[in-house]
């Protein structure tokens, strides 16, 4: 991050639960750690994500790298497609008009990010729940507050407007904050970015 954002690394520390570093901030470079969002990288150097997996795990993986990556500055967008559209949901019902299809698929899909499940080791909710716990434990940040930052330093959460339109979803039953696009607009972004990930 240091190597990235053109700053000095001075000494870094490790307990059980917290890293802390000391970092020199570079004169010509005050405002990258204070606001990386308003000093995005030039053409070509943004990161773009497709996150298709709607496991808790891989949800996880998926925000720390777009916040990982935001924080070093770059333009950061996160496309949400099929399974990951349950994601964005919010957790409560809203009450929306739709088809008895519409209906049915919502029904059997997890409702938000509190009611995902585990790729691996899932044992009926246990291996959930013992994962939540271990984070909390050791002090990990949840995927409720990663998805929170990631809104809070503007990287972009893009739902897939044909996606939610097969799986009977509408916009206001996805979290505030999120944009709709199609692919195109997806393919647009990934046109100027040098790392693309499929998750």
């Amino acid at each position: 991050w240091c190597r990235r954002t053109c700053n000095e690394l001075i000494d870094l520390n490790k307990d059980k639960s917290n890293i802390t570093a000391l970092i020199k901030k570079r004169q010509n470079n005050k405002d990258v750690i204070k606001n990386p969002v308003k000093n995005i990288s030039s053409m070509g150097d943004n990161k773009t994500l497709v996150v298709f997996s709607g496991d808790l795990d891989k949800a996880i993986a998926s925000f720390i790298i777009a916040n990982g990556a935001v924080s070093m500055g770059k333009k950061v967008t996160m496309f949400f497609t099929f399974w990951g559209l349950n994601i964005l949901r919010k957790n409560e019902k809203v009450p929306v008009k739709k088809s008895f299809m519409d209906s049915l698929f919502g029904f059997m899909m997890p409702r938000g990010s509190k009611k995902l499940k585990l790729s691996k080791m899932n044992m009926m909710g246990i291996g959930t729940k013992m994962i939540r716990r271990v984070m909390k434990d050791k002090n990990i940040t949840s995927l409720e507050e990663l998805i929170k930052s990631a809104l809070d330093n503007g990287i972009q959460i893009v739902a897939c407007q044909m996606s939610m339109d097969v799986m009977g979803l509408k916009k206001e039953e996805l979290m505030d904050g999120v944009k709709i696009g199609g692919v195109g607009y997806y393919l647009g972004e990934a046109e100027d970015s040098n790392v693309n990930l499929f998750i």
